[in-house]
């Protein structure tokens, strides 16, 4: 396990954050706990990753809205939502926003550890997917405008003739232009240097 894996549990009732603190901790996790929606605000960082064990039943703000903040707010983080018995139609809702899995109380230890243990991959999934775009805009933002230009037209399906037509340059210049983006992108084909691009959020015009 992950140093920065984390299991954060946001939960008003006193008996079962201490007693998800002990199950879990046990289980190897590091555990932050919350009372309310607005201590989990106040005091978890941004950067945090691992899995978020919510309660949908909290006074003040709900899981549901709190769940909303945390999409924008806490990306790395992948939320579980806690229910109580009859709250089944209110945790698809959840899911329907984003939620990874729903587990209704009282907990089944081993099967709460199993949903956890798999919103946790989920989390490390989703920060290697993140660095890796974060990674591959750096790239982008060292690009020329021509090159740029260039990518927009590969990724646009068009052919070197039709770029240089275009952009009112030589095809031999395109060809340059384009050995330039390989190297620049660290790409080792066409179509990882389009997989790149795609990735990393760039359209044809």
């Amino acid at each position: 396990m992950s140093d920065k894996d984390a299991v954060v549990v946001v939960d008003d009732d006193d008996g079962v954050r201490d007693s998800l603190q002990s199950l879990l901790e046990t289980a190897g996790f590091s555990v932050r706990v919350y009372r309310s929606a607005g201590e989990f605000i106040a005091d978890c960082p941004s950067t945090e990753q691992g899995g978020l064990l919510l309660d949908i039943q909290m006074p003040g703000m709900d899981g549901l809205a709190l769940q909303e903040k945390v999409a924008t707010g806490w990306p790395q983080l992948s939320v579980v939502i806690m229910t109580g018995h009859g709250d089944v139609s209110i945790a698809i809702r959840a899911m329907k926003a984003g939620a990874i899995d729903f587990i209704e109380k009282p907990f089944d230890p081993e099967i709460l550890l199993d949903v956890i243990r798999n919103a946790v991959e989920h989390s490390r999934r989703l920060a290697k997917e993140t660095e890796e775009t974060n990674a591959l805009t750096a790239k982008l933002r060292r690009l020329s405008k021509r090159e740029r230009e260039i990518l927009e037209g590969l990724v646009a399906g068009l052919p070197n003739k039709t770029i240089a037509y275009d952009l009112d340059i030589s095809p031999r210049t395109v060809e340059i232009y384009r050995a330039r983006l390989m190297v620049k992108m660290q790409a080792h084909s066409l179509s990882e240097l389009l997989r790149m691009a795609t990735t990393a959020g760039v359209r044809p015009k």
